[in-house]
């Protein structure tokens, strides 16, 4: 087992440009033990890059989210942007996702799936109308769950131009100034306490007006948590989706031949998003740090208590010894376990939710835009802390 003092290498390895993995990951995995990482800002930290590995220190208890609120916590923003469920511990982590979790179910989800599929044909056809070639960004991978989770939340459609410039913010990683990153969370809760203000007027049949029924009618969560639960669930239920709806979509589009295969057979899709969802590593960084709460070894590494660890489930899902030709986008694998919606207790609560508009945003494109390719290069985001096209020009 190895305690021995090394040196951190700086992280993150991901380039903004492009969704490859890059080849320090591939490193780290053939290197026994953990690697030591320094992050722009904070702790330096332990990074498990295997799937084994990952997998452990997901479900240990013995690692903890919680604990990062009293840590300078390893990150890319000298700020600190997530905080509320992302950074608690059992019980208040169950506490709090049980009062979601009925709102993500896969009964209640795959009741939306006709809904969402009118959805994007809808967003098809007003595209085509449109003229011969778009941004597939913009009037689409954006679009679906703007529309989808702001419906869940009962957040208006019409401020969703705000809410892209506030998730884009609360994203962008060592960009902003400590006093902007803080000024947009600021603006982003001062809105949604306004929206619950509003809700209990007038409550509605939706996922927010729940939430502040049970913050009103006992302690199940506080008004501090109610207002973090909401932000969180908004800026995770719709961005990460966008994103890898534009990211699926031009990895079919820049490897025709993934792409005819789903023409030729769309009832592949629903194995061919959990195989995108598997290769794409859709962070330029792993982001939540989890504190040991005691000495535990792991990879043969013994981790001090109160040394941070840092989970690459990007790299974790390339792992050679999980996944047979793990650099290879094989539609028709069958990926089991794969970590793209997370493990453990912090696994993704709307991964059903994510799963059905990523089939349905493929399968509206597949059979409605069989013609679609590339109009040109992408211009990726060059400073958000996941990646995917800023603009996704196309043709059909």
């Amino acid at each position: 087992m190895s305690t021995q003092s090394v040196d951190a290498a700086t992280y993150p390895f991901n380039r903004s440009c492009g969704l490859e993995l890059d080849d320090s990951y591939r490193e780290a995995q053939r290197t026994p033990g953990l690697t030591r990482i320094r992050m722009p800002f904070g702790d330096a930290a332990w990074l498990v890059t295997r799937f084994d590995e990952a997998r452990a220190v997901l479900a240990d208890p013995r690692f903890s989210r919680a604990m990062s609120l009293d840590h300078d916590v390893p990150r890319m923003a000298e700020g600190r942007n997530f905080t509320g469920i992302l950074t608690t511990d059992p019980p208040d982590h169950t506490r709090l996702r049980t009062l979601v979790a009925k709102a993500f179910t896969m009964r209640r989800v795959e009741a939306l799936r006709t809904k969402v599929r009118a959805l994007a044909e809808r967003l098809v056809d007003e595209m085509v109308a449109a003229g011969e070639s778009g941004d597939l960004m913009g009037a689409y991978a954006l679009a679906i769950p703007e529309e989808v989770i702001y419906e869940l939340l009962g957040v208006p459609l019409a401020d969703r131009d705000r809410f892209r410039v506030w998730s884009d913010k609360v994203l962008a990683g060592n960009e902003l100034s400590v006093e902007e990153a803080a000024r947009t969370l600021d603006e982003l809760r001062a809105y949604m306490l306004e929206l619950i203000a509003e809700l209990r007027v007038a409550p509605r049949d939706d996922l927010l007006s729940g939430l502040v029924q049970a913050r009103d009618e006992g302690d199940r969560l506080n008004e501090d948590e109610l207002v973090d639960l909401c932000v969180a669930i908004l800026i995770a239920g719709h961005e990460t989706t966008a994103n890898q709806i534009a990211n699926f979509s031009y990895l079919l589009l820049d490897r025709p031949e993934h792409w005819e295969q789903l023409k030729a057979d769309p009832e592949l899709i629903p194995k061919a998003v959990e195989e995108l969802v598997r290769f794409v590593p859709l962070g330029l960084t792993a982001l939540f740090a989890h504190y040991a709460s005691e000495d535990v070894e792991v990879g043969g590494t013994l981790v001090r208590e109160g040394e941070a660890v840092i989970v690459s489930h990007g790299a974790a899902n390339r792992d050679r010894t999980q996944f047979a030709d793990a650099d290879e986008l094989r539609l028709d694998r069958d990926p089991k376990q794969h970590l793209g919606f997370g493990h453990g207790i912090h696994r993704c609560l709307g991964a059903p939710l994510a799963r059905l508009q990523l089939q349905e945003a493929l399968r509206a494109l597949v059979t409605k835009l069989p013609d679609l390719r590339l109009a040109g290069p992408p211009e990726w985001k060059e400073h958000s802390l996941l990646r995917a096209p800023e603009v996704l020009p196309v043709r059909w």
